[in-house]
This record gives structure tokens, C-alpha cells and sequence, in this order.
């Protein structure tokens, strides 16, 4: 039994290799960007790859690698149905409504003229997004039909960068001064970006074709994140920016059990359970009537957010207080698939 391993500092990776040295799991080192990938997994029986969805060469290939090696009968984390949808809106969409999850309203138009035609009728605020992104990058609220009318045009003309440098700036300024951001390193980055835009966005080019907007949900001061991998759960919740309605990316976190909503707990369990995720984070926030209602989901997320949670919990909602290691269950859940 061997696993292999796609080896990239700061993701999974990392607490995978510690976890099978520590567990004396027998695996390798792989390069899943080298063409001979395929021959090199000949004596492997699963792989492990944490994909990113702003790393371009990922972006290309890594769903489409995961597919072909199931087919072949090969374990996988994140297997294909896990990580189709992986920082792709428009695929949530249309899956969790095709369940009954319990999405915010969400807007999808291919057509400009269709596109207008809403915008005259429907109601503001309401919450612009593009297909990709994370951290509310590429998130904005859109205050009037005007702002709208703005957005749609420009969706099917010219379209939308990857990356918006001012709003990037402004971000690492935020950060500067809650002091999650060295000020020097910064500063730096947030003039540089302004200047030049990042890798991946010169390789994807803009973003056109579609307008995506989900129906703005007032009076929320945070967001709740489930995490479910298997039968465990763990969570934190997420405040907003200063003077603005994002969560997603803040870096202000409360882990105190009892800050998290076990009704967000419950469906996310139900929904990992349906479509069979072997890993899936969850975002919700609360409607005018007090119900969770989901904003998206992501198998993938930043290990550094979640070492200060106190515990997890079960199927049945049990909590279980103390150190955990959601990284050891990925593994676990590898082996268990080949045996």
C-alpha cells in the first residue's frame, strides 16, 4: 500500500507527509506537472493532490488528472466528486439546487439582453461575484440597478480581470492595520500589484460571457464554516470587514464552541452525506427568519485558519473537546477506500 503525494509547501501536503511519517504510512513524493505523471503512480495505489485554484497550471489539468485516475481504479483525495465544483459558482449553483440545499438565491445569466431585462425588475442590494475566487475575492455589493446595468455590460464586453489591484491594495492596507500584515512586506506587495497584475490572472485573461449576482442577506455581522470530512465536523465563525458585509478572507475568527450554529452542522453533515464529498467546507449565514442559508462551498481551505479550534464534532452532534488532526482523517479516509 502505497500513497502517492504531490508535495507543495504551505498546503495539505505538509501535515500529510508528517501525518505518514508519523503513522509509518508508506508513500512518495510525486510531480503531477511532469508529463510521465501517469508511469510514476504505476506503483502507487491512491494519490493525494491539494490543487489550487489560483495556481494556473492546477487550474488547468488537476480535475481532469483526478477523473483519469479514478478511471484506471486508482484512490483518490480529492476525488472527482469532491472537487469538480471546487472554485467554480456557477457548478454549485446548479448542484446544490439540484438537492434542495438550502442555497441564497442565485442569478445566472449567458445573455446580456435577458441579463437587463432582470435588472430593471428585481430588487437591491444584491451580491456580485465572479465564477472564481476566494477570501471574497471578486465580491462586491451592487447598491442599484444602475450599478447593475454597469456590471452586465461590462460582463459581455470587455469583461472582468482576475485580479482588481486597487481592490487588492486596499485589502493589504486593511490588513496593515488589524495587524494581520508585516507593514513593510505589505506595503510592498500592494504596490507592486497595483503595477503588475499576478500569473494567474495574465494566463486566465478576463473573465466574460456570464453575470452571476446572489440575493444580498441583511443584518449578518459574520459567517458560519463548516468543515466535513467523513463523520467529523469542525467550524469557526468568520466576521465581516470594517464598514462592509464580507466574512470570507477577514482573518477575524471566533472558535468558541458556542458561537457556531449546530442547525449549519446538521446540513452540512446531510449534504456531505448525499453527494458523497469526501471533504467539503461550508459557508452559511442566516436569513431575515433566522435559517441557515448556504453561500457556497470548497473542498480546499487554509490549514493556518482552523489550529485554535477546541474540538469537533460527530454525526450525532456530539462535541469532542481538544486537538484534532482533520489532516490525518484525509489520510485515513485514503487507506480506508483501498483496503
Amino acid at each position: 500500500m502505497k500513497i502517492a503525494i504531490h508535495n507543495r509547501p504551505g498546503s495539505f501536503s505538509d501535515y500529510w507527509i508528517k501525518y505518514c511519517n508519523q503513522k509509518n504510512i508508506s508513500y512518495k513524493i510525486v510531480n503531477y506537472y511532469q508529463s510521465t505523471i501517469i508511469s510514476q503512480l504505476n506503483d502507487c495505489d491512491a494519490l493525494m493532490w491539494h490543487h489550487h485554484h489560483a495556481i494556473y497550471r492546477d487550474v488547468l489539468f488537476a480535475k481532469q488528472l483526478i477523473f483519469s485516475l479514478e478511471q484506471a481504479g486508482k484512490k483518490v483525495f480529492p476525488d472527482f466528486n469532491t472537487c469538480w465544483h471546487f472554485d467554480d459558482k456557477l457548478g454549485q449553483k446548479y448542484l446544490l439546487e439540484s438537492i434542495g440545499a438550502p442555497l441564497v438565491a442565485t442569478y445566472v445569466f449567458y445573455d446580456k439582453e435577458e441579463a437587463l431585462t432582470w435588472a430593471e425588475k428585481t430588487e437591491y442590494p444584491k451580491v456580485f461575484k465572479l465564477r472564481g475566487g476566494a477570501g471574497s475575492e471578486n465580491v462586491r455589493l451592487v447598491k442599484d440597478k444602475k450599478e447593475a446595468v454597469r456590471l452586465i455590460k461590462k460582463a459581455f464586453g470587455r469583461g472582468f480581470p482576475q485580479l482588481d489591484r486597487w481592490e487588492y491594495f486596499k485589502e493589504k492596507i486593511r490588513k496593515i492595520r488589524i495587524g494581520k500584515e508585516n507593514v513593510f512586506i505589505g506595503l510592498a506587495k500592494g504596490i507592486y500589484r497595483l503595477f503588475a497584475s499576478s500569473t494567474y490572472a495574465k494566463m486566465k485573461g478576463n473573465e466574460k460571457g456570464y453575470i452571476y449576482f446572489q440575493e444580498f442577506i441583511p443584518n449578518n455581522n459574520s459567517d458560519t464554516r463548516i468543515i466535513i470530512i467523513g463523520d467529523k465536523a469542525f467550524a469557526i465563525k468568520r466576521m465581516v470587514r470594517a464598514n462592509d458585509f464580507r466574512a470570507s478572507g477577514s482573518g477575524i475568527i471566533k472558535y468558541e464552541k458556542d458561537e457556531i450554529d449546530t442547525r449549519c452542522i446538521s446540513i452540512a453533515f446531510e449534504i456531505s452525506e448525499k453527494l458523497k464529498f469526501q471533504c467539503m467546507a461550508y459557508d452559511f449565514v442566516f436569513d431575515r427568519e433566522n435559517k441557515p442559508q448556504l453561500v457556497e462551498i470548497s473542498y480546499g481551505f487554509s490549514p493556518e485558519g482552523y489550529t485554535d479550534c477546541p474540538g469537533y464534532w460527530d454525526k450525532s452532534l456530539n462535541f469532542h473537546e481538544g486537538a484534532f488532526n482533520p489532516y490525518g482523517w484525509m489520510v485515513e479516509q485514503v487507506l480506508n477506500k483501498c483496503y
